[in-house]
């Protein structure tokens, strides 16, 4: 697939029109060659990779890391609600860092503290040592979160529907590799939990190199691209007024996307943190259950490459969103009436309803007109989003723990899921968040 422009649009690497404040990151780029360009389609793909490993491996080798640090039932609750915590909290840095340092920095950055993060995680010796490198790697992967829809927009403006589905069949890729490989890695190991989920820390190693890459490569064009005899340009002129973030706080399409964000999170992360518990608690033995994991998490590997370009020629999403979500009250249902004898069906109607996810990141950039906006969109999307997820799978571990089964779990769940389709409409709709600014 070529990586050249063939229409009017803005050519990849061309920022898009905007209005910004004056006050931007330091230049990290000058003319996008296509070796650059391919350079950052590799460095999207392994970052995306390592965006689920740090949850999705741990999820089918809870049991065992519970008994061997001697975690509570509340303690294993709360870690199924850090990864949330951690993106909201510091996904909102985002753009800060990025105008400070520039998006390829920062996802180089990210990369390296999700190296670290589950590096330590494999070697911690207590519950406080586990949950502290467990948030240095979430902190790295909720700055990614944030920063690759902005790298899609600044890259490849016209291209957003297919360079979305390519990093979030990546990312589904990395988490369903993770479920389906950590537990069998575990035990090839000498019954490891720790070199289990210790080694996934090797993608993040590869994934820093590529975003070094991708920096070193872009300072080499730029300064290649600047005329010897250049002289200093003319003082910027005063920034305009900041009114992002208020016109964010104002925006219901903003607060729609959010509310819609938030919701399919609770979803996904409910089914990455308790699904193989389900199926384990059914009778179905752990290495089947992961690889149900794994079936309901890689399901989206092919659908997120044709799903977001689908949803980016729809004048509006809510119809396909709605589509998702009616899956995903089906799948739910039959963990309820036959969660081990429709093991297979189930976990194939859940991964299809977790293609919500690459649509969300779709309409991150289909819902601002500048790059701009979609740094601001997207860190406020996603950070507002991941705060309202926060509750959703400690409730459900709450419950399980309460009533001895997952009948009452399940309900909680399919009721968000309706939740999940009205806040769909309204997200789907054909607005931007600039409208009326």
């Amino acid at each position: 697939m070529s990586l050249a422009k063939h229409d009017r649009t803005p050519g990849p690497g061309a920022p898009a029109p905007e209005t910004a404040p004056a006050r931007t990151a330091p230049a990290t780029t000058g003319p996008a060659t296509p070796a650059l360009l391919w350079l950052i389609t590799a460095g999207l793909v392994l970052a995306a990779l390592n965006l689920r490993p740090a949850i999705s491996a741990l999820a089918p080798l809870l049991e065992e890391v519970r008994a061997d640090l001697g975690m509570s039932g509340t303690v294993a609750g709360l870690l199924t609600s850090v990864p949330a915590l951690c993106f909201a909290v510091f996904g909102v840095t985002a753009p800060a860092l990025s105008r400070r340092y520039g998006p390829v920095a920062v996802v180089a950055a990210g990369m390296a503290a999700v190296t670290a993060g589950l590096t330590l995680r494999s070697l911690a010796g207590g519950t406080g040592v586990f949950l502290a490198s467990s948030a240095l790697a979430l902190a790295g992967i909720a700055v990614a979160n944030v920063l690759m829809p902005v790298i899609v927009k600044r890259y490849f403006p016209d291209r957003i529907g297919s360079m979305t589905g390519l990093y979030s069949m990546a990312l589904s890729l990395g988490a369903a590799g993770a479920g389906a490989v950590t537990v069998p890695l575990a035990s090839a190991l000498g019954d490891s939990w720790r070199l289990g989920i210790g080694l996934w820390a090797v993608p993040g190693a590869l994934a820093v190199t590529a975003w070094l890459a991708v920096l070193i490569r872009s300072r080499a064009t730029r300064t290649a691209a600047a005329p010897a005899d250049a002289t200093p340009a003319a003082p910027a002129a005063p920034a305009a007024p900041d009114t992002a973030r208020l016109t964010l706080r104002r925006s219901p399409t903003a607060w729609a996307l959010a509310c819609f964000f938030g919701l399919q999170a609770t979803a996904a992360y409910i089914i990455m943190g308790w699904l193989p518990q389900i199926y384990r608690d059914a009778g179905i033995s752990a290495g089947t259950a992961g690889v149900l994991f794994a079936v309901a998490m890689g399901l989206s590997v092919p659908l997120s490459f044709v799903v977001p370009p689908l949803a980016t020629r729809m004048r509006t999403q809510g119809p396909l969103l709605t589509v998702l979500a009616l899956s995903g009250l089906a799948g739910y249902t039959g963990l309820w009436l036959a969660p081990h004898g429709g093991a297979w069906a189930w976990a194939v109607l859940l991964g299809i309803a977790n293609c919500a996810f690459p649509v969300a990141l779709a309409m991150i950039g289909l819902r601002a007109r500048s790059s701009h906006g979609v740094v601001r969109l997207s860190a406020f999307a996603q950070s507002t989003g991941y705060l309202i997820s926060l509750p959703g799978p400690l409730v459900v571990g709450v419950l399980n723990e309460a009533t001895g089964d997952w009948h009452l779990p399940l309900a909680f769940m399919a009721a968000l899921m309706v939740l999940q389709i009205v806040a769909g409409t309204l997200a789907g709709r054909d607005r931007h968040i600039e409208d009326g600014a």
